[in-house]
């Protein structure tokens, strides 16, 4: 339904066009909005208005309207004054609240029907009917961006967002969860995963400009509507996927999640028996800070021991003493293709187990 800020706004608007007090009341005669003071004990006046066929009426200097939602009787107007230039003015006001009511009606429809979209609570049928009916369109190319949010300023999120897209979109914004904002965005001809990278680089600035980090996913680009629900549980994937092993990036998507996204599917139990396996009760990150810098450093270097040694300011022996010095207490030599894959899969592994232990904490 429409919020009593939006009721303000609109009347705050008619009333600078037409230098006409209105007030917005509910079916009890109390005030949602209002230009001025309330009239004082309107109560029965509204109660006698309600109860009679008339759609307008003058009453102790006001003029009455009725609001409707379709048949449903929703609000009450008054405008100061019984001229037939205010009679005009609260006609205008009085319709222009009815188009609200209708246009809020049908995002709220949309947003429920995206919503059982996303989450598969709909039959293939229904999804085709009901888009019929909300005139959404079925065959179009469609991409799924997660927003992640403070779950104290999603609103405010999903705001900044809506604003950012404009309110011509043919996209769709709505929240799940108390965390996240989903935007369900339509592409143009000719765009692809180049274009949406940028869309959502400029979603999340729009959104930290109001003071807030936040983290944003994508899944992979759909043809079909029955397809969105595959794009956002992609999507869901790369904003954990990206939280455990590319926590340096800010945006994340499916289609780049590599390993990571295997490893993400691995039950838990096969993970540790996995690394009982391989290090014999030891887990890859129990060594010291040092062997960790030199693993990583040697990874980045595509397993080159003169550029690792480079970076890492050290004597080529030096490195390659540590490297059998590790190959001694695991068993595997990491410049070896073998050993060395085996190695860095098992540290994904142990940052994969660690960050499911804190979601059961």
């Amino acid at each position: 339904m429409i919020s009593n800020q939006i009721l303000q706004n609109t009347i705050d608007g008619l009333k600078e066009i037409t230098r006409i007090d209105l007030c917005v009341l509910d079916m009890e005669g109390q005030a949602l909005a209002s230009t001025e003071k309330q009239p004082e004990d309107c109560t029965s006046d509204v109660a006698a208005f309600i109860a009679s066929p008339a759609d307008s009426q003058v009453v102790h200097g006001y003029q009455f309207f009725k609001v409707f939602d379709e048949n449903q009787l929703e609000y009450i107007l008054l405008a100061k004054g019984s001229s037939d230039d205010v009679y005009m003015v609260g006609k205008l006001a009085a319709f222009q609240l009815s188009s609200l009511l209708t246009a809020y009606k049908e995002r709220f429809d949309k947003d429920n029907f995206i919503k059982n979209l996303l989450l598969d609570n709909l039959l293939l049928v229904d999804i085709y009917n009901r888009a019929k009916k909300l005139h959404i369109a079925t065959e179009v190319r469609r991409v799924v961006f997660i927003i992640e949010s403070n779950r104290d300023r999603v609103n405010a999120a999903l705001e900044t967002i809506r604003a950012y897209l404009g309110p011509k979109s043919k996209d769709f914004v709505t929240a799940v969860d108390e965390k996240n904002v989903i935007v369900v965005k339509e592409l143009a001809p000719g765009e692809g995963y180049e274009e949406m990278y940028k869309v959502a680089k400029d979603m999340k600035d729009a959104v930290e400009q109001e003071g807030e980090d936040i983290r944003v996913a994508l899944g992979t680009i759909v043809n079909e509507i029955k397809e969105v629900s595959s794009s956002y549980k992609e999507a869901r994937m790369a904003l954990d996927v990206g939280k455990i092993f590319f926590d340096d990036r800010a945006i994340n998507a499916y289609s780049d999640l590599g390993i990571g996204r295997l490893i993400y599917q691995l039950p838990i139990p096969l993970c540790k028996m996995f690394i009982r396996e391989i290090f014999d009760g030891r887990s890859p990150d129990d060594f010291d800070e040092e062997t960790l810098t030199t693993i990583n450093k040697f990874f980045e270097n595509s397993l080159n021991v003169s550029e690792t040694s480079r970076q890492l300011y050290i004597h080529r022996n030096t490195l390659v003493y540590r490297l059998d010095k590790l190959q001694k207490s695991t068993g595997l030599d990491l410049r070896v293709f073998e050993d060395a894959i085996t190695f860095k899969i098992a540290l994904m592994v142990v940052k994969y187990m660690k960050y499911m232990e804190t979601l059961d904490y």
